[in-house]
């Protein structure tokens, strides 16, 4: 049996990973130090081939044992998470990306990079290339989660040509769906959570910036595509269709019958103004695209938002209704 260490285990994407890899037959090692990570993401898990070890990985990591891949996942990854841990956010970035290199130097394992599209910066070429080399402000508040990542990538590089090992890098863009925290700042959870309680849709700037987004199982399904390829240099990841902000508030406020208005507030410094992913070298390389819809998408997170929310689905209020209309 294969056997995987994924960093970041109990975070949003991580815990996805640690599902798909437990349901295709490797043992899985989950590591995460619960900073923004939660231990409720992987308590459904009671397969006998999870073990999760609770440790910071900025410090020595020792795993007993062989492994066949690392993943490298450990990182705040909401505007409201690196804001709060900016120290935490570029140690994880450069000193948990060295340990776990280390790591899987020793072990002779593939590491995985989970990157992201805010390497990109506040784009000046649209859509988002690989070939992009960005347009970053290092000193600006979130740039230190876009300089972590960025080091990351130069850090896993070096590794590959100076040592030879086998690397991949995956360039994350917006993902969404279950076991996302309502409060992390990212636009689908705050959007659902505020529409779901009534209040007001809350758009900063003036709600023509763009984004794209894509559902989890996708991007777990892509992940895993890339980590089984030969392509060490990096990969985006995401959905390229592309909306609005302003569009998107208005589908989430259809999606969730509510009748709260959407307000305006100033444009935070260097938020992204257009973020779309090109996803031509994943189609070549790795024949993947996103194939779950934005109203798939939603449908499918939605109980569990109302589930945080301690709202009953109505789905299922009718189904464990006997006297309900079926």
């Amino acid at each position: 049996m294969p056997r995987v260490l994924i960093t970041g285990c109990a975070g949003f994407l991580g815990s996805h990973l640690c599902d798909l890899f437990l349901s295709r037959g490797y043992e899985v090692i989950g590591m995460d130090n619960l900073l923004t990570g939660t231990v409720d993401n992987i308590a459904h898990i009671r397969h006998p081939g999870f073990t999760f070890i609770k440790h910071d990985v900025t410090e020595y990591i020792y795993v007993q044992g062989p492994l066949d891949y690392i993943l490298h996942f450990a990182s705040p990854a909401s505007p409201a998470d690196y804001i709060q841990y900016p120290i935490q956010t570029l140690k994880v970035g450069s000193l948990g990306t060295h340990k776990a290199l280390g790591l899987a130097r020793e072990k002779h394992a593939t590491f995985l990079l989970a990157s992201t599209s805010e390497v990109y910066g506040d784009p000046l070429v649209h859509p988002q290339s690989e070939s992009y080399f960005g347009n970053v402000d290092p000193v600006c508040v979130r740039g230190v989660y876009d300089e972590a990542k960025r080091f990351a990538e130069a850090l896993t590089m070096a590794y590959h040509r100076h040592h030879g090992l086998s690397t991949r890098v995956a360039r994350i863009f917006n993902t969404y769906g279950p076991r996302m925290r309502l409060n992390d700042g990212r636009v689908v959870p705050t959007f659902v959570r505020q529409a779901l309680s009534g209040e007001d849709l809350t758009i900063y700037g003036d709600g023509n910036q763009t984004r794209s987004f894509c559902y989890v199982s996708d991007l777990v399904e892509g992940i895993f595509r890339l980590l089984m390829s030969t392509e060490d240099m990096p990969v985006n990841l995401g959905n390229p269709e592309e909306m609005t902000v302003s569009e998107f508030a208005r589908v989430i406020i259809e999606f969730t019958s509510s009748s709260t208005r959407i307000v305006y507030r100033p444009l935070p410094e260097n938020d992204p103004k257009v973020r779309r992913p090109d996803i031509s070298k994943a189609k070549r390389v790795l024949d993947w695209e996103p194939r779950v819809s934005l109203q798939e998408g939603l449908k499918l997170s939605l109980p569990y938002f109302r589930e945080q929310l301690g709202l009953r689905d109505s789905a299922q209020a009718r189904s464990r209704d006997p006297g309900a209309t079926r």
